[in-house]
């Protein structure tokens, strides 16, 4: 590596509105990228992480959030004091994002050979020829193919488009890039995919990049050092198997050791239970659909002769890709989406064709648990309301429903006084324990939970995690858990089912599944887990 780092953050302050739960963001913080290194800045939402790469691409929501103390060094030159022209002139050139969320961060009325060409066209002299020949050599250097030239966002895939975000940023080949949380969306093939690119770019150009992410599988994969974040503050930093086997401030320590383990815990003796839930020869499809713009798609089969059985306090994982069908199965147990054939016998009564008085009265036994809290929560109503409504409904007196949905609130552990607030005023965690509370109101015996961990950072999420696996436990519930996160598949499900384009491809309790995969595509799955073969260290000893 050479001596002259690429990025070089000294002292760095961003200040926060009047009001704010701090007064800095960041404060005091100093981190340094080297050409051809890769530098992982992780801590959990609210850290600080993203404001500090906003800063750097001097992206900050200013006045309301700016920088008040410090330097940003670029190759040795102070960004801070930039005008806007001369930071747009330095955007796309010698520094570069890739962001979260590309379906937002791309414009969804231009083509994708349109927006890469569009970076040339800005930054370079060359002509239509030789931009769209530069174009098309950068798309294959992402592995996406010449036809996705004139495609629009919406009709590429998820990693497709990420790809594409990728290809934007490097088509200048900048000195530093800085990756914001680019592969938490994406199945974990794809998240493979994306990180073996991007290392394989880096290689090629000698990049340095600053990643963003709360993964430690990620972290683990790619990152050469770590640095922590908390709440502003750096609180540990060095080369990355020193921070992921070795760590030593309690912070760094707590966030790996909420990891979960690729190792499932051992088989639970749960063939004697009764069936609790069963579905036979599940089929799904949708229909045909397009117009005289997009021309007409085919019809697609979600599920196919689908059956499993869930037993009295089991949980059964559904796992695969996006498109893999297993959100498509939570909806259809829940009768939230009808399907064309088959079964789903909750204790012998059939959900799929129960008249809507038969619906109601075995829907109580089978209740939700969505991904994103916040938009199954009604903003308008307070927290006792929200879990008292589903009772209410089913014919138990309102004051008897309010006073039980306080005694669900202490048991999902949150404080009784969360009864008289509003979703918005609680942490993603928070909204997540409600959404849990809301479907014990009906003391289900089924609880479905699709994703309900994915969008949380690792800690809360392991504290959802340990909630849940509590309350089956003493409440004898059976959990039917839909994820794309395998760690989590591990520690949670005794049982899991592989699903691949709408069929189960493999089966079988957990620990023996993922000790000796027998399915290719299980294979292809667990080889692709990120950081897998690195196992959070035991941290019960004082560092």
């Amino acid at each position: 590596m050479t001596a002259t780092p690429i990025l070089q953050i000294e002292d760095l302050r961003i200040s926060l509105p009047t009001g704010s739960d701090r007064p800095y963001a960041l404060e005091r913080f100093n981190l340094v990228v080297n050409p051809g290194e890769i530098v992982c800045l992780v801590g959990e939402s609210g850290s600080g992480k993203s404001l500090a790469a906003n800063a750097v691409m001097r992206l900050l929501p200013e006045p309301h959030v700016r920088v008040t103390g410090g330097r940003i060094l670029l190759d040795g030159i102070d960004i801070v004091t930039k005008s806007e022209a001369e930071m747009q002139a330095l955007r796309g050139d010698r520094l570069s994002m890739i962001f979260q969320e590309p379906m937002t961060a791309l414009n969804p009325q231009k083509t994708v050979g349109w927006q890469i060409d569009e970076v040339l066209r800005l930054h370079t002299d060359l002509d239509r020829k030789a931009r769209k020949a530069k174009v098309l050599e950068i798309l294959g250097d992402v592995h996406i193919p010449e036809s996705a030239y004139n495609a629009y966002p919406h009709q590429i895939s998820g990693g497709q488009r990420q790809r594409v975000m990728i290809a934007m940023a490097l088509v200048m080949n900048p000195r530093l890039l800085i990756a914001d949380e680019p592969t938490t969306a994406l199945d974990v093939t794809t998240q493979k995919q994306i990180l073996h690119l991007i290392k394989e770019l880096q290689r090629k150009h000698g990049t340095g990049i600053l990643f963003i992410t709360h993964d430690f599988g990620v972290v683990a994969e790619i990152a050469d050092r770590i640095a922590v974040l908390r709440l502003g503050d750096l609180v540990e930093s060095g080369p990355a198997e020193q921070i992921l086997n070795r760590p030593q401030h309690p912070y760094t320590r707590a966030l790996i050791a909420a990891v979960p383990a690729l190792a499932p815990p051992p088989e639970k003796p749960l063939s004697d239970a009764p069936v609790v839930l069963q579905s036979r020869h599940l089929k799904k499809t949708f229909a045909a659909r397009g117009g005289l713009l997009l021309g007409r798609r085919k019809a697609v089969t979600a599920v196919k002769d689908l059956s499993f059985e869930l037993r009295r306090g089991e949980t059964l994982g559904v796992v695969g890709e996006s498109g893999s069908g297993k959100t498509t199965v939570s909806r259809i147990v829940t009768r939230l989406l009808q399907a064309d054939s088959g079964e789903v016998l909750i204790d012998g009564k059939d959900l799929i064709h129960a008249s809507k008085a038969e619906l109601r009265a075995v829907r109580k036994d089978i209740q939700m648990v969505f991904q994103d809290p916040m938009a199954s929560l009604n903003p308008r109503k307070r927290v006792v309301d929200l879990i008292a409504q589903g009772p209410i409904v089913h014919g138990t007196p309102k004051a008897e429903a309010r006073a039980r949905a306080r005694e669900l609130l202490e048991l999902v552990e949150l404080s009784p006084a969360a009864a008289e607030r509003y979703p918005h005023e609680f942490s993603g965690g928070q909204r997540q324990r409600i959404g849990i509370a809301r479907a014990l109101a009906m003391q289900p015996r089924v609880i479905v939970a699709d994703e309900p961990v994915s969008a949380l950072d690792v800690s809360v999420q392991a504290q959802v995690l340990r909630l849940l696996a509590d309350l089956r436990d003493r409440l004898n519930l059976s959990l039917l858990f839909v994820t794309h996160d395998l760690r989590v598949a591990a520690q949670l499900c005794d049982k899991v089912i592989v699903m691949q384009k709408g069929e189960i491809v493999e089966s079988g309790p957990t620990a023996r599944v993922f000790a000796n995969p027998a399915h290719p595509y299980t294979q292809a799955l667990l080889g692709s887990i990120p950081g897998r073969n690195w196992q959070p260290p035991r941290l019960d000893e004082p560092a």
